[in-house]
Order: structure tokens, then sequence, then C-alpha cells
């Protein structure tokens, strides 16, 4: 059966938010999602079995233990949670998927914070704009979270995340970044934390070791940025111009 299989009832949480990780343009989502669980030394508090995963076996250095491929990451102190992805979901099931992990987001009372790499040649620090669902304005404004530029289209997995959060309501908020479109983007996925996921979740993110692990993150990331490339454009989080749908 579909569902998000809770490891840690003892944790408890006031208001808390999610940040998720699929990965998609630059691996922006996953790299920051990944930073914020190692930073935190976040605890494994849940693990998503909904449709649309493949069924692999995951482990990690050094642990023999073996995870889902999509797994949820605690921290009350920060009254944070983190969607950790190890794989792509199928196309054909991302609105199956996608209703399920909404779902639970509703039933826990989170505040989701979608993310997404625009493909874009950057000159500078990456533009990051945020758009939102239900009530998430607000949350934009009281960030001092800029609004899109142009008009345009969230993608893939996250697309359909953000479409189904909007469909019930749900209050939430999407990033979107400037990122590199063929390779890791370290450099996105630290504007994405400095500049949106920490105003948003009032906690300071040091990305100091972002920076200066860039080029190892890049090597450890480029075999799934390439997987990613190859596959389906629908299997691929991307925010994309509003002009190419048109």
């Amino acid at each position: 059966m579909a569902q998000v299989q809770v490891h840690r009832e003892g944790i408890e949480f006031e208001d808390p938010t999610l940040v998720e990780g699929l990965p998609g343009v630059g691996l922006v989502g996953k790299i920051a999602a990944d930073h914020l669980v190692d930073s935190y030394d976040m605890e494994h508090y849940a693990s998503v079995l909904c449709e649309g995963l493949p069924e692999i076996a995951v482990y990690a250095e050094g642990d023999p233990t073996v995870r889902a491929p999509v797994r949820v990451y605690a921290d009350a102190e920060r009254d944070l949670l983190v969607l950790q992805s190890d794989a792509p979901v199928s196309p054909s099931a991302a609105d199956e998927f996608a209703s399920c992990l909404v779902g639970w987001f509703d039933s826990q009372g989170l505040t989701p914070i979608f993310l997404s790499g625009m493909p874009a040649e950057k000159d500078d620090v990456p533009e990051v704009y945020g758009i939102a669902t239900g009530d998430g304005e607000t949350l934009l404004e009281e960030a001092d979270i800029g609004a899109p530029t142009e008009s345009g289209a969230v993608t893939g997995p996250t697309g359909a995340l953000v479409h189904e959060a909007q469909r019930i309501g749900m209050t939430g908020v999407g990033l979107v970044v400037e990122a590199d479109p063929q390779f890791p983007d370290p450099e996105a996925a630290r504007a994405l934390l400095n500049t949106g996921i920490g105003p948003l979740g009032e906690f300071e993110v040091d990305t100091e070791a972002l920076v200066e692990q860039a080029e190892e993150i890049g090597e450890a990331k480029e075999r799934l940025a390439k997987q990613m490339q190859n596959a389906e454009e629908e299997e691929s989080t991307s925010a994309r111009p509003l002009g190419m749908y048109q």
C-alpha cells in the first residue's frame, strides 16, 4: 500500500516546514536537501513508499543499513523536515506520487518548500524567485523573496507536487533558481539556501562548506546528473518559460 512510513513517532513539531529535494536541473534541490541533512545531522524520520518510486535498495558508505530511495529527515529544534531523494520518480506515476505525498503533508500540517532549477547562463549570483500556493504569498513577502520576472511552469515530479498542493488549497512555497542545465550546480543550491530556505524557515544556514566542497560535490553528483539528462523531460524537475508550452 502506498504510504509514508514514519519511524520516529516520538519527534514532536510545532509548525513544521518541509524542504523538498527531488533531483532536477542542476540537482539544486538534491544538493540543498543533502546539505541540510548533513549540516544539522538530521534524524531519519520516515520512508516514502508512494507509487512511482523504483523498488531499489539504497545504502550509504560506511553504513550497511538498507533504506528506501526517498526518505524524510527531521530536526525538531528547527521545526524542520527534509525530503531526501536518491532516485527519480516515474513520469507515468507522477500524479499518484504527488497525491500520496501531498496528502501526507496535509495530514501532518506541514508547510512545504518546493525547489526547482531554471536552465540559465549566469553572470553573477543566481537569481531566486518564489511562487506560492494557498496563503504562501504572505510567507514569500515576509521572507523578502521576489516574484517571478517572467511567466513559466514547473515540470516533472516537483511540478506535480506543486499542482497537487494548489489543487487542495495547501499553503506552500516554490523556489526557482537560475541553474546550470548540464552539470550539478552547488552555487545555485547555495543561493536557494541563503536567499530562500533560511529566511522562510527562520534559521541560519552555513553554506561555506558547500562552496569549498563544490568540486567534490560536482564529481559525486555528475553521474546522477547525466542520468537525469538522459531521462524523459517529465522525470526531471525543471522550471521553464511558459512560452515553451504555447
